[in-house]
């Protein structure tokens, strides 16, 4: 299994390489109050892609730690009767 992992990311790494010399035209955002960015698509693409990885990261995490906290109190019950 650890023979693949290096030639995977290899893989994994030229591929948004790739990607990222295919989408490199500028795009611009606006937002309020006048306010533009200028940057290239697969940045934009790129920074989407890590806030949504972000959130779900950070909902799940919301999840975890109220399971763990569930799962010491339940210890403590079963080990205190």
């Amino acid at each position: 299994m650890r023979a693949l992992t290096l030639p995977i990311k290899i893989i994994v790494f030229l591929l948004l390489i790739g990607f990222a010399a295919r989408n490199s035209e500028s795009v611009t955002l606006r937002y309020f109050l006048g306010l533009e960015w200028h940057t290239p698509l697969s940045l934009v693409i790129l920074a989407a892609f890590a806030v949504g990885l972000l959130v779900g990261v950070l909902a799940c995490s919301a999840r975890l730690l109220r399971d763990q906290r569930e799962i010491r109190t339940l210890r403590r019950q079963l080990h205190g009767d």
